[in-house]
């Protein structure tokens, strides 16, 4: 038998975790731009990889570290955590 309160619980956290995702894309999205114009405002002649290779290597930064960062509170918000640790639902009852 399933449990509703951790189902809800898991479906709660993994709303949190897409939108916490969605907030950090247009942060990386900003950070890159930011990037961006340093980088042309300190050099007049930027080549094009230079370009590409600031803005995958800021973005990517940017997103792994917030989507690790997330998984972390996901994992102990949704109740993975707590099963992991063999505190699952057996032992509950057990209290």
């Amino acid at each position: 038998m399933t449990d509703p309160y951790k189902d809800s619980r898991q479906a709660d956290a993994w709303r949190r975790y897409k939108k916490l995702m969605t907030w950090m894309a247009l942060a990386a999205l900003v950070s890159v731009i930011a990037a961006l114009i340093y980088v042309y405002s300190s050099n007049e002649d930027v080549p094009i990889h230079m370009a590409i290779a600031t803005i995958a290597g800021v973005g990517f930064s940017v997103l792994l570290g917030t989507a690790l960062m997330g998984l972390v509170f996901l994992s102990n918000a949704s109740g993975h955590d707590d099963s992991a640790m063999g505190r699952g639902a057996q032992d509950d009852s057990e209290a």
